[in-house]
């Protein structure tokens, strides 16, 4: 095995160096504090390898994203999103009964126990549905706590199941119309918009359009390795806390503006632009300009250095969506030529501030109907089996650990404690 060779005050120590199988290469420093007292620091983690995974590959240079090897063009063009969620949790992809017994499970889970609505009834109409999912997913498992060694992935099942129909009550809550409850010969997307958009006065059905692109959409986003939530997930599940508890966590985390985020903040960019007379060329210049304190947002990401492969299938499927339902919106027009520049102006092209997934998607949810505060909600309904998948690996791991962090220290030294009468 190679090896790593560290040198501290002039005193040398060796470490492991690991190679995973697309020759991802990694200094194993899990003895490093007890064998030299010292610790690495790296904020956000950004160098830090948490965890050994099988689940997700990501070449952030070549624009590479993989589920379990299947790439994400691939099973975005021929897969369901019930058939990528059951690869993901299970570890790969079922057959054709194995993928219609985990459908029916689907369906006849997806309602929720009749006394959850009274939680969403006490909601204020003013509450973000992000939080109202996330304290809904904690309560399940006030509903259902047994997991029996018959079913040991019922909880799993519920959870894919159930989380769509609270997302979409969480929706009805905010615009004050009734629940719709789920439709069992619908596909899970469908079923999903029909509780979205259905009411009682009248029939509704689906586009097929928006049931595509919806799919699509939820493949895309149904993992990206170890982000912010996932690695949330991680680590609450590492203190060995159950399923429920560990993703209402990875939804808290999903929530905020730097993450999920990130696309309802592409929509009030453009939203900002417009209410300025659509001056689109006014922002690039803003943008360009280090002391404007502008930024363009939906542009470039952490990972890709390249162009983000799941922006490259939406900006085709935002295309067919607005063609085939023939949508005029001055935001899209907004969107599409922020998109141009950003793909032909120097600028951004030699700094690779491509437009990233965020940017599209919001695009997208816009144009399906799905009102902005719901794109994070969306966002999770995506994310949800790698989640899972994520719980299941580090359960399935004999030799998991608790997470526990360390830190260098940077306040007071030892000093003594002043009575309040002397201070």
């Amino acid at each position: 095995m190679n090896k790593a060779k560290l040198i501290i005050d002039g005193q040398e120590w060796e470490f492991p160096l690991l190679v995973g199988s697309e020759d991802e290469r990694a200094i194993d420093i899990s003895r490093l504090r007890s064998e030299t007292n010292t610790i690495t620091l790296d904020p956000g983690f950004g160098n830090t390898g948490s965890c050994e995974s099988a689940i997700t590959f990501i070449n952030g240079e070549q624009g590479i994203l993989r589920y379990l090897g299947y790439p994400i063009e691939q099973l975005a063009e021929h897969a369901s999103f019930t058939e990528v969620s059951y690869l993901l949790i299970y570890g790969k992809l079922p057959s054709e009964d194995e993928l219609a017994e985990f459908q029916r499970k689907l369906t006849y889970h997806s309602m929720i126990h009749e006394d959850m609505k009274k939680f969403l009834e006490g909601y204020p109409p003013t509450a973000h549905p992000m939080a109202i999912l996330s304290s809904m997913v904690s309560s399940l498992s006030t509903y259902y706590p047994e997991v029996s060694e018959k079913e040991p992935d019922l909880n799993i099942v519920r959870l894919l199941a159930k989380v769509r129909t609270i997302a979409a009550y969480a929706y009805k809550k905010s615009i004050g119309q009734p629940f719709t409850y789920p439709q069992n010969h619908l596909s899970y997307c469908a079923n999903f918009l029909h509780m979205m958009f259905a009411v009682p006065t009248e029939a509704y059905e689906a586009p097929s359009t928006l049931e595509e692109a919806l799919n699509v959409l939820l493949i895309l986003h149904a993992d990206h390795e170890q982000n912010c939530s996932t690695s949330t997930v991680r680590l609450v599940c590492s203190s060995q806390a159950d399923l429920f508890a560990a993703i209402s966590a990875g939804i808290c985390a999903l929530s905020g503006p730097l993450h999920g985020g990130a696309n309802q903040r592409v929509l009030e960019m453009l939203e900002m632009i417009r209410d300025d007379g659509s001056d689109y060329k006014k922002y690039v210049s803003m943008a360009k300009d280090a002391n404007s304190g502008f930024r363009l947002m939906g542009f470039g990401h952490r990972v890709y250095k390249n162009f983000d492969p799941r922006a490259t299938i939406l900006r085709k499927t935002v295309g067919r969506v607005l063609d085939e339902m023939g949508i005029d919106d001055p935001l899209l027009e907004i969107a599409m030529n922020l998109e141009e520049v950003a793909l032909e102006d120097e600028y951004f092209v030699e700094r690779k501030l491509y437009p990233n997934v965020d940017f599209y998607s919001g695009i997208l949810y816009r144009a399906m109907g799905i009102p902005t505060n719901m794109f994070t909600v969306m966002f999770t309904l995506g994310r949800l089996p790698g989640w899972i998948a994520h719980w299941n690996e580090l359960r399935a791991n004999p030799d998991g650990r608790i997470g526990r962090p360390r830190q260098i220290y940077t306040g007071e030294t030892e000093r003594e404690f002043v009575p309040i009468d002397e201070r």
